[in-house]
Formats: C-alpha cells, sequence, structure tokens
C-alpha cells in the first residue's frame, strides 16, 4: 500500500471521528442529557456576591501583545490587582476579550495570533486578552458543551473585576467568542452588573444549542449590541456546526451562510494529501473550514478599512443571487464585521452577503 493510499485511509478514519462527534450528540443520547443536567444543575445565586469570589476560576486571561501576539506573556489574575500594573493595562481605552471555542489538540488554533494582530493593527492602543479555557473545552464535545455555563461565569467575574478595579466604562468592552466562546459569551454578558457594550458571535456553535434557552447561548439581551456571522449552518438543526437561527441584533449570513467558498470536501482533502504527515494536522479543517471563515471575515474587516464588504437584508438566498436585494433604503444593508452599523431593532435582523 502507496503513501497516498495510507495517507487518505487515515484522512478517513479520522474524519470518522470527528463527524462522529458532532453527530452522536444531536439526538436525545445520554450524553446529550448530560449537557443539559451539568448545565442547569448547580443555579445561580439570586444575589451577586458570587461575582466577587474567584476562588473557583479556572480560566486564564492572557493580556497580549501586537509584538508578540502568539505568547501569553502575562496574565491578568482576579483577585491580583498587582497584575493589573505588571501587565502594562491601558485602562484609557479599548479592550477585546477574545474566546476560542472546542478545540480537538488541546492547544490554541493557528487564527488566535492572527486575531489578535489584526485587533493590534486596526486599534493599536487597546488591550487584547485570550481567554484560555483549553482544559475545558479539549473534551469530548457535549462535555466542553456544558463547560460553556461555567466559563461564562470565570468570564463574567473577571469583567466585573477588572471594570470594577478600574472603574472601566462598559462602553469600551467587547467581548468576541468563536462557536462555543460565542456562547460563552453570551452567557458571561447575561450575568455581568452592566450591559458589555459589543459581543460578536463568530459562527456560534449549534450542537445542543439550537432550541437551549436564552440563559444557555448567545442572546441579544446579553450586550447593549450582539452582532453575529453565520457561516456553517449546513444540515438539519442541531445538526449543523454553526447554529441557524437568528440570536443577535443583527445577524449576517454570508454566501447564505451555509458553506463558504472553498471549502468543499475534494479541495480540502487535496491540499491535506499533497503535505503528506503534516497535512493529517490540518484535518479538522474538513469540518472547520466554513465554520472559521467567520473569524477570517472578521479579521478582513479589520485590516481592510478601503474595501468594506457590505450585507443585504433580503428573504432568501435565491433572491439574493437574482440581485433583488441591493438596496440600502430603510436600513436593509450594513456593513460586515467590525465596522457594522450598530441599529438596534426591535427583533433580530437577518442580512445575507456574497
Amino acid at each position: 500500500m502507496g503513501k497516498e493510499s495510507v495517507c487518505f485511509l487515515t484522512i478517513w478514519i479520522t474524519l470518522g471521528k470527528i463527524f462522529a462527534t458532532f453527530s452522536s450528540d444531536a439526538e436525545p443520547t445520554n450524553a446529550t442529557l448530560f449537557v443539559n443536567t451539568t448545565a442547569t444543575s448547580a443555579p445561580l445565586p439570586t444575589t451577586t456576591e458570587w461575582l466577587t469570589d474567584f476562588s473557583d476560576i479556572v480560566s486564564k486571561f492572557s493580556l497580549r501583545t501586537a509584538e508578540l501576539p502568539e505568547d501569553d506573556i502575562c496574565y491578568l489574575v482576579p483577585g491580583r490587582p498587582e497584575t493589573i500594573k505588571e501587565c502594562e493595562f491601558n485602562a484609557e481605552t479599548q479592550t477585546f476579550i477574545m474566546i476560542h471555542g472546542w478545540t480537538v489538540t488541546g492547544m490554541f488554533e493557528s487564527w488566535v495570533p492572527k486575531l489578535v494582530s489584526a485587533l493590534y493593527e486596526r486599534e493599536p492602543t487597546a488591550n487584547v486578552i485570550v481567554v484560555d479555557w483549553l482544559t475545558r473545552a479539549n473534551q469530548h464535545y457535549p462535555t466542553s458543551a456544558a463547560y460553556t455555563k461555567l466559563v461564562g461565569r470565570d468570564v463574567a467575574k473577571f469583567v466585573s473585576w477588572l471594570q470594577d478595579e478600574l472603574q472601566l466604562p462598559w462602553e469600551r468592552i467587547h467581548l468576541l467568542g468563536y462557536s462555543l466562546g460565542a456562547h460563552v459569551a453570551g452567557i458571561a454578558g447575561g450575568l455581568t452588573d452592566n450591559k458589555i457594550s459589543r459581543i460578536t458571535g463568530l459562527d456560534p456553535a449549534g450542537p445542543t444549542f439550537e432550541h437551549a434557552d436564552e440563559q444557555s447561548t448567545l442572546s441579544r439581551g446579553d450586550a447593549q449590541f450582539v452582532d453575529v456571522l453565520h457561516t456553517n449552518t449546513r444540515g438539519s438543526p442541531d445538526r449543523s456546526i454553526g447554529i441557524q437561527r437568528p440570536v443577535g441584533h443583527i445577524d449576517i449570513y454570508p454566501n447564505g451562510g451555509t458553506f463558504q467558498p472553498g471549502c468543499d470536501i475534494q479541495n480540502t482533502l487535496l491540499g491535506i494529501a499533497l503535505e503528506g504527515i503534516k497535512g493529517l494536522q490540518n484535518m479538522d479543517q474538513l469540518v472547520k473550514c466554513s465554520h472559521e471563515r467567520s473569524i477570517h471575515l472578521f479579521i478582513d474587516s479589520l485590516v481592510n478599512t478601503q474595501q468594506k464588504s457590505m450585507a443585504y437584508r433580503c428573504n432568501s438566498k435565491d433572491t439574493f443571487n437574482k440581485g433583488m436585494c441591493l438596496s440600502c433604503r430603510k436600513n436593509r444593508c450594513n456593513m460586515l464585521g467590525y465596522n457594522i452599523n450598530k441599529v438596534r431593532t426591535a427583533r433580530s435582523t437577518k442580512i445575507c452577503n456574497s
């Protein structure tokens, strides 16, 4: 058996394992019941005293720099105000808090330093904080999905502590969450004493969240403004990798939101095979190519300030493809990503982009 055959055999075995992880949790199995019971077995106290108890925080909060966007050099530790000075946190500027999603490898994915760099390129004096919940995110998917409630509590405590220590204006706090991290951001926003300025959901995870209540998912009530990019909604509800229903004030579905150009299996498999053994490290690209496109579209909106991508409100993808929705009258269009016009409507606004 040649190297190519071995490579493709390994690819299909690995791919089967990845898809099995997602497909198994959509049915009412014991795993799904575990998510539901774990997430609700310990209701939050009715008072806010728990926000100042930092003893149970597991997540870590790294203030990354523009010079070393890949490295966790300094950690902000709730309850230890000296770390604010040690990390040279700038209380006079914008603060971005990035939250990753489920991980197969247990390590930060390559998009993390790219987004850090893009945020600093756009806002050079900002603080860019990366939330590390890798130990909980590197579990069987239903387990990691259940952990989003606990991680959301960690983030809520961190934000509240930082704001209390420095009297940070809430309008300068922007949470960005990818996949499961989007729901973490939403849960955190729903638990803070005051409304966070903005939460951006980058293709929020679908399995176990499609039909969940607002306290368990990202929702429009979690911040003053919630914008969402949906890039991988293919499949039946709760089986699609990204959540299908609108959950923000404005929900944008690039290319219809189901699947993204260049993410077909044939092209991705070919690229992996050409890289040989090294290509196996990118196996999860088969699943996350369209999912992760949400991040790269947001990065593009940060760095390409001269060519802003537009999105238009439309009844269907077919109507949009016929060019019948390309109007900006009555708030029927908006910019995609960081530059979005923060229009708060009575209900979620679903718009398309191509």
